[in-house]
């Protein structure tokens, strides 16, 4: 199979945070994601959050035009997990260290995948 596009779809990338504040705070987490995709220059078309009780988790999505920023958190772990999906000019990349702003966590993981491209 050949890879006919002059570049991939778009880059994937996966954050694990541990040690990270703000996990039960569905405001916060709406700007940090709003923040995050601002820095990439997606266009926001929804943010959907729920929360699990007062202080449970939150599961969310930033729905974009570029694609999407899913979070998943357990704060009574200190983890999350957000998964960063662009494409177009929009990069991926440009998310994480808002993020890391926003979240401050003692450690992180970070993987990055690029999608559609056939090798």
């Amino acid at each position: 199979m050949e890879n006919n596009t002059e570049y991939p779809p778009g880059t994937h990338v996966l954050l694990d945070f541990w040690g990270a504040t703000g996990l039960s705070d569905v405001d916060f987490i709406e700007q940090a994601l709003m923040n995050a995709a601002n820095r990439c220059e997606a266009t926001v078309l929804y943010i959907k959050l729920h929360q699990f009780g007062k202080e449970g988790g939150v599961t969310g999505v930033a729905l974009l035009a570029e694609s999407h920023i899913s979070i998943h958190t357990w704060p009574e772990l200190g983890y999350a997990a957000l998964d960063v999906f662009m494409c177009g000019k929009c990069d991926a990349e440009n998310s994480v260290e808002p993020l890391k702003e926003y979240f401050k966590p003692a450690n992180f993981k970070i993987n990055r995948i690029i999608r559609g491209k056939y090798e």
